[in-house]
């Protein structure tokens, strides 16, 4: 695992500025681990954001992407998607598209999917997950 990417909850906890968040994020990259947006969690997050009219908050999340980066949706995420898809959907398990399209971007470029809804990606065995938010601070 060369870092993290964010689960759209995760990418709220990073614009609420949450400490626990924050910490995590830092001890991460104290140790050259990369905390990454993935192209689907920020369609999410900016489309949520401009639809609730709150621009301080997208200037934030502008920085953010800025400070990070995006990590793309291309062929090779898209080519596992549909593995995955058809592999869920066999098992009666399918999840959504847009978190099937989370989960495939962070297998392929070898990221840990960030994410508060763990019972629901761990549905693909192969996606290492983790959790920085504590009952404490949703």
């Amino acid at each position: 695992m060369r870092g993290y990417t964010l689960d759209t909850n995760h990418v709220r906890l990073a614009l609420r500025r949450e400490p626990q968040y924050l910490q995590k994020q830092h001890e991460a990259q104290d140790r050259d681990l990369l905390v990454l947006i993935n192209a689907i969690s920020y369609y999410e997050t900016r489309r949520g954001l401009l639809y609730a009219n709150m621009r301080g908050k997208l200037g934030l999340l502008n920085t953010i992407v800025r400070q990070t980066g995006i990590v793309p949706l291309d062929k090779a995420a898209l080519d596992i998607a549909g593995e995955l898809y058809a592999d869920l959907r066999g098992k009666g398990q399918l999840i959504e598209d847009a978190d099937l399209l989370i989960a495939a971007i962070a297998l392929a470029h070898d990221l840990t999917l960030l994410t508060d809804n763990v019972r629901h990606f761990q549905r693909i065995e192969s996606l290492q997950i983790e959790n920085w938010i504590s009952p404490a601070s949703v």
